[in-house]
C-alpha cells in the first residue's frame, strides 16, 4: 500500500469562492481532511474561525503567510518581527500547529536571514508551534528549495522544516535533484499545483497569483514528484494551492469537488509509478 494513502489531504480556501464560512462547508463535504487557514480569514474572529474548523472536524494544517521576515532591512525588521509574535499567538489560539514562512521576496539582507529563522524558531517552540519555510520562485535570495535546505540546515532547530510547493519547483525548470538530500522529517508540508509550461520569466507572478492550474490540468511532472515522496516515506499533510481567479468565480461546492477528485487522481498515478 502507498503511504501516501493514509496522508493528511488540505485544501488551500484560495481556491474558492464565497464566504470563508461556506468554503469551509464544502472543503469539509469534499472530503479534505485539513485546510490552510490565512491570517485574513481568522485574525478577526479567532473563537469563531476554531469553533467553525472544530465543527466540520477539519485540521488547521497550517497558518499562513509570514511574508518577508527573513533578512528584512531597516524599519521592517522589527515590525516583521512584531507581526511574527501576534501570527503566532493567533495561531496556537486558532488549533494550528504550524506557521508558514515564504522566503523574502523583498529587500533582504541575506546575512540576516539564519539569525532572524533562529529567532522565529525559538519563539514559535515556546508555544509548541512548528515553522515551515517555503521558498518562492522570485525570492530575492531563496528562491530554490534546496537554498531553503541549506537555511534550515544552518539553523538547526527541530521545529523548522520545509514546504514542497510544486509551483516553485517546476516553474523555475527545476528538478527533483533539489530534493535528494532532504530528510523526509524535514519536508513539513506538500503543495501541489499545476500550470501549461513553458513559462515566460515576466509571467511567473502573474500566473502564481491568478492562474494555477490543478493537477492534472498542466504539464508541471507532478507524478514524478508525487512518486519521488512516496519512496521517501513521506508522511505529512498532502494538499491544494491553487490560485485561480477563473475558478474562484466558478461555484465553490463544485469546485472542491474537482479539487480532491484531482487530488486524489494525482497521488494514486504518482504512487503507481512508485511500485513499478
Amino acid at each position: 500500500m502507498s503511504l501516501l494513502e493514509s496522508n493528511p489531504r488540505f485544501l488551500n480556501t484560495v481556491l474558492l469562492g464565497g464566504t470563508f464560512t461556506e468554503k469551509l462547508e464544502v472543503i469539509a463535504k469534499a472530503g479534505f481532511t485539513g485546510v490552510e487557514v490565512w491570517q485574513q480569514d481568522a485574525e478577526k474572529a479567532v473563537a469563531e474561525t476554531r469553533q467553525q474548523l472544530d465543527a466540520l472536524s477539519l485540521v488547521r494544517t497550517d497558518y499562513q503567510v509570514l511574508l518577508n521576515f527573513d533578512g528584512a532591512v531597516g524599519e521592517k525588521h522589527q515590525e516583521k518581527r512584531q507581526e511574527a509574535l501576534t501570527m503566532m499567538t493567533t495561531a496556537r489560539a486558532l488549533g494550528s500547529p504550524m506557521i508558514l514562512v515564504a522566503a523574502n521576496t523583498a529587500a533582504c539582507d541575506p546575512q540576516k536571514i539564519v539569525a532572524d529563522m533562529k529567532w522565529l524558531c525559538r519563539h514559535a517552540k515556546a508555544l509548541d508551534l512548528r515553522v515551515a519555510y517555503e521558498a518562492m520562485s522570485w525570492s530575492t535570495e531563496i528562491d530554490q528549495c534546496d537554498k531553503a535546505w541549506q537555511i534550515v540546515q544552518q539553523v538547526d532547530a527541530d521545529n523548522l522544516g520545509l514546504v514542497v510547493d510544486a509551483f516553485h519547483i517546476f516553474a523555475l525548470h527545476r528538478t527533483l535533484q533539489d530534493l535528494i538530500d532532504i530528510p523526509r522529517e524535514k519536508i513539513f508540508l506538500v503543495q501541489l499545483s499545476d500550470i501549461e509550461m513553458p513559462l515566460g520569466d515576466d509571467a511567473l507572478k502573474q500566473i502564481a497569483r491568478h492562474h494555477r492550474l490543478l493537477p492534472g490540468e498542466g504539464n508541471f511532472p507532478l507524478t514524478g514528484l508525487v512518486a519521488y515522496l512516496d519512496k521517501l516515506g513521506y508522511t505529512g499533510p498532502d494538499g491544494l494551492e491553487v490560485f485561480n481567479d477563473h475558478a474562484a468565480k466558478q461555484d465553490c461546492a463544485g469546485v472542491a469537488q474537482r479539487a480532491k477528485e484531482a487530488l486524489e487522481n494525482i497521488l494514486m498515478k504518482g504512487s503507481t509509478d512508485a511500485e513499478d
